[in-house]
């Protein structure tokens, strides 16, 4: 979570996946504070969070069923890294997640961003994204695939915009209780 967030989406993800009966958390990097609230895009609605994505263990990370990447600004401002040197914290929780199988992730519209700096995590996967990143994610040798929300591997969704989020989140629901029934999580 970030400023900038689409509130129709982020206030969407917060009732329907609790509606499935999932813990619903939002993480951030809180610099140091112990809360920190952001405004959104739309309607400069304020969103708190207090749940801090930087020293989360593998433990906690394999304790979630998916980590989503919301669209709009918050994946740019997410992927802000004081040393260039070295991943943001965002994007490092990010490829972490990517290493564990057991982690859908789920990334819409310009959320994609948060994976520029790791290319290799989707290289060769199936994906969409927001129109404006179709070049992007090609250079990080993605596959665009021309529809509203694309599943990949069983553990990568994709959607195209933030007005999408609803059938991104339906996809979701239908990916983790289809992993659920099999036993993957």
């Amino acid at each position: 979570m970030e400023s900038d967030y689409y509130e129709p989406e982020i206030f969407y993800y917060q009732h329907r996946f609790a509606e499935e009966g999932a813990r619903v958390e939002f993480l951030t990097r809180l610099w140091g504070q112990e809360r920190i609230t952001f405004s959104g895009h739309e309607y400069r609605a304020p969103f708190e969070v207090d749940r801090g994505l930087e020293g989360l263990s593998d433990d906690e990370l394999r304790g979630y069923a998916a980590l989503i990447v919301p669209s709009g600004m918050v994946a740019d401002r997410l992927r802000y890294t004081e040393d260039v040197d070295r991943l943001a914290p965002a994007t490092a929780l990010l490829q972490r997640a990517f290493a564990e199988p057991s982690v859908v992730k789920g990334i819409i519209c310009h959320g994609m961003w948060l994976a520029a700096s790791i290319p290799e995590e989707v290289r060769g996967r199936k994906v969409v994204c927001h129109n404006n990143l179709i070049g992007d994610i090609r250079n990080m040798g993605a596959e665009y695939v021309d529809e509203d929300v694309v599943v990949d591997g069983g553990d990568l969704v994709t959607g195209r915009t933030g007005a999408h989020h609803h059938l991104f989140a339906r996809r979701l629901i239908t990916v983790l209780t289809e992993r659920a029934a099999r036993g993957e999580s």
